[in-house]
């Protein structure tokens, strides 16, 4: 792991560092917003925008790349980042706010190809592997990280503001001098909605209820910290723990994936996932309580989104595998989209702050219920032929997905010619 680290260290450096940017700017909107008396439903459309441009990066970037190429489109989307986090604190409107978090979005989506085809190339197929193992880790910890770098300073000044615009600029510097030449840029076309839907119904309707699991637990978890009255401490806290379960929880989870009937994981890790969101929505107001619910949820649903892909993977031929990954990621955006309206939503009525909590809970159920059936109307697939289990972040491109699941399955190849 040291040796692959050594070889792609600036990489993960500014991943690292784009990550914490994107961390401090998606939890300390929620709190600021509160400054700002912002509503919970304008809050909701603020951190939905997120995702629409995510999505909307998503599809155009590989576009973008093969006209201009890697170092022109890293370069202006990053500065472009960089600009927007300043413009949030000069301009607390929120008409400015949308569409910043539409190009945040955006942005992101196109930084995380790039770096990624990047990484991708520095690796080699001894380490390939490994390589995105650490990309997923430094992800996550990137995001930790941030929550704790809310605590230096005063969320209704600048300051905060521009902790993440100097990250994102500086993460520039080590990627783009690092990597030499850039690698060649080519994705495989996404498989048609249609198609993915008839070869795994479970995997389409699990990743759009999904997205709305990431997206309230990444847009509105900081919102829910505010309406419910948690310092600018506890609410950085509470959001970090939802990544940390996430890290915790991935690797066992898919130990457990690739030994048993992987639509029975699914109701329960979704089953498990519930009773923490019915924790924090019954108990939310003591704190120790909350923090174990954010744990729960955070820790249920990364590895409920790897287990849905590897689920998908199970019923494709291996040369179908890339293709679907696009569209899944896909379908988890929509659901995405619609997240946080539907939480801010639940948020602003009577339920007040508990709605975020059940919110996500109701997914949970929906994903139990729905794979339970699923399971009464279709073979089980033994656990010896089925894809390998690959970790993934929900903030991860198609791309990563595409070359994990190749490695992966070169990895099976070479294992059965071994034998």
């Amino acid at each position: 792991m040291l040796k692959v680290f050594t070889s792609v260290w600036a990489l993960l450096l500014g991943m690292c560092l784009l990550m914490i940017g994107n961390g401090m700017q998606g939890t300390l909107l929620g709190i600021r917003g509160g400054i700002e008396n912002f509503s919970t439903f304008q809050m909701s459309i603020v951190m939905s925008a997120y995702f629409a441009g995510f999505l909307g990066g998503s599809r155009m970037a590989p576009g973008m790349i093969r006209r201009v190429g890697h170092v022109r489109v890293f370069a202006a989307v990053a500065s472009l980042i960089s600009a927007v986090m300043i413009l949030y604190p000069t301009f607390p409107n929120i008409a400015v706010w949308s569409l910043g978090r539409v190009l945040i979005g955006f942005c992101f989506s196109v930084v995380y190809v790039t770096a990624e085809s990047w990484l991708n190339n520095a690796a080699t197929n001894e380490n390939r592997g490994q390589a995105l193992s650490l990309y997923m880790i430094v992800q996550t910890a990137g995001i930790v990280i941030a929550q704790a770098l809310l605590l230096t300073a005063d969320p209704s000044g600048f300051v905060l503001f521009v902790i993440p615009s100097v990250l994102v600029s500086l993460a520039v510097t080590p990627i783009l001098l690092a990597v030499s030449p850039t690698p060649a840029f080519d994705t495989t076309k996404p498989m048609s909605l249609s198609s993915l839907m008839t070869a795994s119904p479970l995997g389409c309707v699990g990743m759009f209820l999904l997205g709305g699991v990431f997206s309230a637990q990444f847009g509105m978890a900081s919102v829910y910290g505010a309406e419910a009255g948690l310092s600018v401490a506890q609410i950085s806290i509470f959001v970090a723990v939802f990544f940390v379960g996430s890290m915790l929880l991935q690797y066992p989870i898919g130990w457990m994936s690739d030994r048993m009937d992987r639509r029975l994981l699914i109701v329960i890790t979704a089953a498990i996932g519930f009773v923490g969101s019915i924790l924090g929505m019954m108990m939310g107001h003591q704190f120790p309580i909350l923090l174990l619910s954010a744990f729960i949820v955070g820790g249920m649903s990364n590895p409920l989104y790897s287990l849905l892909i590897a689920h998908t993977n199970d019923f494709l031929d291996l040369e179908d595998m890339a293709a679907a990954s696009g569209g899944m990621i896909f379908i988890n955006g929509l659901g995405a989209i619609m997240g946080p309206i539907i939480t801010g939503w639940m948020m602003g009525t009577a339920l007040g702050p508990g709605g975020f909590y059940l919110f996500t809970a109701v997914l949970f159920a929906a994903l139990a219920v729905y794979a339970f059936y699923r399971a009464t109307v279709r073979p089980s697939i033994a656990t010896d032929v089925t894809s390998q289990y690959v970790p993934f972040s929900a903030a991860t491109a198609a791309l990563a997905v595409e070359v994990a699941h190749e490695y992966a399955v070169e990895n099976e190849q070479a294992e059965e010619n071994a034998a």
